[in-house]
């Protein structure tokens, strides 16, 4: 009888130890103004206290009309870098395409996206304390990361919104002709490590949503038509459960816009994440769960003295 209670009992045990979760945060499009600015290293805290791996920022750390100056972008780095847990960003539109406008301050695109190359991505490693070690893309485009946790691939993707600056005329600018091939390769890369691994899932983080809406009716923007291609077939083509990080139009949503072309279906292992946006403050932990159906999980935090507003805003949709 002995025996047979051990042997349970270590079974129990054993089925314990294979179901292993995982967890960490996501932000975005924060912050944008004084209350943001005063509240987010709150909101940090209030995110490390529940014990995430890490914390990771979907780009727009400033409005798109705050002058994008070297101050706004040191002082931007010292508020993400003082997150008691690692925190990875990824740059968005408004510290860098949108830095062209006046009231931003009327700068070169590609020079301010150096000099975030220069403040954020100068080490292989998060923001964050402490920080964690990534592996960065080689070459000039050091804002495309990757690293592990668990059974999942993480990556991101330098793709800004609007159109991820494809530029305005009928042939896209000079600087969507560089940056765009090796965002592919790096996604396709991405995949094929994943699948190499046999792993559970990849997930992708980028600021620009993508407009999933027009792709389905076959009228894709030219700066994503590329991106969605890939990531359809790529997702498609792989066994484990994909999940899409981005930030751009503020509305937090969790969904799955992504449509097989040939019956018009949602792909059933593709997940859309939008991150919270201004005026609402608000973060998502992603629960990572091995033994779960479905390999995400989500739970959604409003944040701050909105969050009633955004509530009932929300029910109002």
């Amino acid at each position: 009888m002995k025996t047979l209670l051990c042997a349970l009992l270590c079974l129990l045990l054993s089925g314990f130890a294979a179901a292993e979760t995982w967890r960490f945060a996501v932000i975005g499009d924060t912050p944008y103004d004084d209350y943001e600015t005063s509240e987010l290293p709150r909101m940090l805290d209030v995110i490390a206290a529940e014990h995430p791996s890490f914390i990771v920022h979907a780009g727009d750390l400033k409005a798109s009309t705050t002058v994008c100056s070297d101050e706004l972008f040191r002082s931007r780095r010292a508020l993400l870098d003082a997150a008691r847990v690692p925190l990875i960003y990824v740059p968005g539109d408004n510290e860098w395409t949108d830095c062209r406008f006046g009231l931003a301050g009327g700068y070169d695109p590609r020079e301010r996206l150096d000099k975030l190359r220069e403040i954020f991505f100068a080490e292989a490693r998060s923001l964050g304390q402490p920080p964690m070690a990534l592996e960065r893309q080689a070459g000039s485009y050091p804002e495309h990361q990757r690293w592990r946790l668990g059974p999942v691939l993480f990556l991101t993707l330098n793709v800004p919104g609007p159109n991820s600056n494809y530029g305005n005329a009928v042939e896209p600018s000079a600087e969507f002709l560089a940056r765009n091939p090796r965002l592919i390769e790096w996604l396709s890369e991405g995949f094929a490590r994943a699948r190499q691994g046999r792993l559970a899932g990849v997930v992708i983080v980028m600021q620009a949503n993508p407009s999933f809406a027009h792709d389905a009716k076959g009228l894709a923007h030219a700066g994503y038509r590329q991106l969605l291609d890939t990531l359809r077939r790529e997702t498609v083509a792989f066994p484990g459960q994909v999940l899409l990080i981005h930030g751009d139009t503020h509305w937090q949503r969790i969904d799955q816009p992504l449509r097989n072309p040939l019956n018009g279906r949602p792909i059933a292992n593709f997940t859309r994440l939008e991150t919270f946006g201004y005026p609402f403050l608000g973060w998502v932990k992603v629960i990572i769960d091995s033994e779960h159906a479905r390999l995400f999980r989500f739970e959604v935090r409003a944040y701050g003295e909105r969050s009633n507003v955004w509530q009932r805003y929300r029910g109002g949709r």
